[in-house]
């Protein structure tokens, strides 16, 4: 395994993708996606500055999140680059941060307000928290990418078998500064609020300003708080607008459909708000949406649904399971359901997105109904 920075098409080289094959000319199909999830992989680890956030910490712990994930070519990559770091990272600010990165990696709804404090209290800036966030989602996003990539060229991926079913979420009644809290999934039109402050507009500098207006996103709390790390903003904003907003392939509702269940697995109740109400509006299948954001915690996520969207459904909810439980049964059952390659790799790029963005709404803020 190399120990340098793929400066190319890292996810390429780990999922041993033949150029040529149908999955190549897939993801060729979908460039700009490619072309921006590797640049938000260098925007990570190979930043103009890196701060007080070293490259070590950084490699340490997206090998962790790898690990955790079942990725182990990933794993292996980040290794080698940590290897040429010498030392391992120590002390209570490491602490905290791999204390973060298990929690946003197993249980994201179980976190709160108390959890930020405690990386400040380590010595954590806000900048830092979030592009430490901003890592730990990427790389699950990552991992995810990687074994749908694999399966969907036939190598071989780390599986268990375990079931997965929906997850659970948080049921307090306000938020930190007593808001009223939705209670439960629904596809209403949600408010968010941040746990750790949000730049006003007029603090940030120049680029940041422009990277904020050309994107629409400059009354937004969320993307105010993101924008402490702009390139990594920018290359994931541009991500989600490839892997959502293309023509051919898997229709938008279905996309939507899988961003939804993604959020019905990590818990996260604001994401699965707006991509329900998406999903619904363009299926007009309304019925079956809500019945899918009923689904209790340990429930079967697909139950009750047809076989086309149980399909999506059953594979979305496996892949987006940490680690990820997809497997080529679930392909075969999508295939016969008549998804081609695009599609599918739409599928495993919508469904792997949502393990980035659920991990961010629910570890850097909350969501408000009033």
């Amino acid at each position: 395994m190399t120990a340098t920075l793929n400066t190319e098409d890292l996810l390429a080289a780990l999922a041993e993708i033949a150029p040529g094959s149908a999955l190549a000319q897939a993801r060729a199909t979908r460039q700009a996606a490619t072309d921006a999830i590797q640049a938000s992989y260098l925007a990570l680890f190979a930043p103009a500055d890196v701060g007080d956030f070293p490259l070590a910490q950084r490699l340490l712990i997206a090998q962790r999140i790898s690990e955790w994930q079942a990725g182990q070519p990933l794993a292996a990559h980040y290794a080698a680059l940590l290897q040429r770091q010498g030392g391992a990272p120590a002390g209570p600010r490491w602490q905290a941060a791999l204390d973060h990165a298990e929690r946003l990696a197993f249980k994201p709804a179980s976190a709160d307000a108390q959890h930020l404090q405690v990386l400040r209290q380590a010595g954590w800036s806000l900048d830092d928290i979030v592009t430490l966030s901003q890592l730990i989602a990427f790389v699950s996003f990552q991992s995810r990418l990687l074994t749908g990539y694999r399966l969907l060229g036939d190598k071989p991926v780390e599986v268990t078998g375990t079931p997965v079913r929906a997850g659970a979420w948080r049921t307090a009644p306000a938020t930190l500064s007593g808001r009223h809290a939705p209670p439960a999934f629904t596809r209403q039109e949600l408010g968010w609020e941040p746990w750790i402050a949000a730049k006003p507009l007029a603090a940030f500098d120049e680029p940041g300003q422009a990277l904020l207006t050309r994107f629409g996103h400059s009354d937004s709390d969320y993307f105010r708080l993101l924008a402490r790390n702009h390139p990594v903003l920018e290359q994931r904003t541009l991500a989600d607008r490839a892997i959502f907003y293309t023509p051919g392939g898997l229709e938008r509702k279905d996309r939507e459909l899988a961003a939804t269940v993604a959020s019905k697995v990590n818990g996260c109740i604001y994401c699965a708000s707006v991509h329900a109400r998406k999903a619904a509006q363009l299926s007009k299948q309304t019925e079956e949406v809500q019945r899918l954001l009923e689904v209790a915690p340990g429930g079967v996520l697909s139950e009750g649904q047809g076989e086309r969207w149980r399909a999506q459904i059953d594979f979305a909810a496996a892949l987006s399971a940490t680690p990820p439980q997809a497997n080529a049964q679930h392909l075969a059952a999508l295939r016969e359901q008549g998804l081609d390659e695009l599609a599918l790799l739409d599928l495993v790029q919508s469904t792997a997105f949502f393990a980035w963005a659920n991990r961010l709404m629910l570890t850097l803020g909350e969501p408000f109904d009033d």
